[in-house]
């Protein structure tokens, strides 16, 4: 299942970064560029409590109390 949530977290991060030149573009249109928002508003939240439940697993793993936890970025 871990593979799983990678990709999906990768493949979510393209599409937003290809949401992000679209709403770029001069020729998208006003209705395509909100709709483009809306998209990648609720990728963002799921990619945000995405991180968010990776963040408490290795928090619970390790042990630790979030407070004192040390954030060492991930290779």
């Amino acid at each position: 299942t871990g593979k799983g949530v990678t990709m999906s977290f990768e493949t979510d991060i393209s599409r937003i970064e290809e949401i992000t030149q679209k709403l770029n573009a001069s020729d998208t249109s006003l209705e395509e560029s909100i709709a483009l928002f809306e998209e990648g508003m609720r990728l963002a939240k799921a990619l945000e409590k995405a991180l968010a439940e990776a963040k408490r697993s290795v928090e619970i793993v390790l042990g630790e109390d979030p407070r004192e936890a040390e954030i060492t970025p991930l290779q």
